[in-house]
């Protein structure tokens, strides 16, 4: 689709920098993104394409550049009165806030996103943002509401087809009930899965939005609680222990 659009003279970004990153194609996804909005002056058109710049400079751990392209886009949705860019902005910068490890003002803006998003009938929108709103009230310690807003989001994404992120959400939902934890915090649970899975740092702070930072102290913590020295053990052990 994308080859086909770029045939017939349509600019297939940046849905095929969005598809890169899913493929986990971190380098390819951001070399294509900086060129196109290298290119782009318009502000209408640039605002088309920070959200996904956002996205993807989150993906490879540069909270700051984030946060920057997240002000670019705050300034140019303040000179339109548009409520669609309002839940573009407001989604952005709840991402940017779960990088900083700053969930109370993530679920304030995302909060803020869904309720627009409900508004304009746009279900996939609001199934994305459900799911930061998840991982938010998880960071918060209140897993009731995260499995909630996960569950909601799934229902969401499955019933638009959408397998990739049905998917993604299973990943975050994957949680231990009832069974030994051996210490581990349920952030450090979530790592210890996407390790045991075979996530790089960069792939498991890209899944759950947060830097590549915090995810290497995590890690660094998971080696010393269940005592072990390298990424293979550490997976070998949440498979013997059923935490996976």
């Amino acid at each position: 689709a994308y080859r086909e659009a770029s045939r017939y003279g349509w600019e297939p970004q940046p849905g095929l920098a969005q598809l890169r990153l899913a493929q986990g194609r971190t380098d390819a996804a951001l070399s294509t993104i900086r060129r196109v909005l290298g290119e782009a002056a318009d502000p209408l058109k640039r605002a088309g394409l920070l959200p996904a710049y956002v996205e993807i400079v989150l993906a490879v751990g540069d909270v700051d550049e984030a946060r920057s392209a997240c002000r670019e886009l705050e300034e140019i949705a303040a000179r339109y009165e548009s409520a669609m860019l309002g839940a573009i902005v407001a989604y952005a910068r709840g991402a940017v806030h779960l990088a900083e490890s700053d969930a109370q003002a993530a679920l304030g803006a995302l909060r803020a996103a869904s309720v627009v998003w409900q508004e304009l009938e746009a279900p996939y929108d609001g199934a994305r943002t459900r799911v930061l709103v998840g991982i938010a009230c998880r960071a918060l310690g209140d897993e009731d509401a995260a499995t909630l807003e996960l569950d909601a989001a799934r229902a969401a994404f499955a019933q638009l087809g959408a397998a990739p992120d049905v998917a993604r959400v299973d990943e975050l939902a994957g949680e231990t009930s009832g069974r030994d934890r051996h210490g581990l915090t349920q952030r450090e649970l979530q790592v210890l899965r996407l390790v045991a899975a075979g996530k790089s740092n960069r792939e498991i702070a890209a899944t759950l939005v947060i830097s590549e930072h915090t995810v290497a102290r995590h890690v660094q913590n998971i080696f010393a609680k269940v005592d072990v020295s390298s990424r293979a053990a550490a997976g070998a052990f949440a498979f013997e222990h059923d935490l996976v």
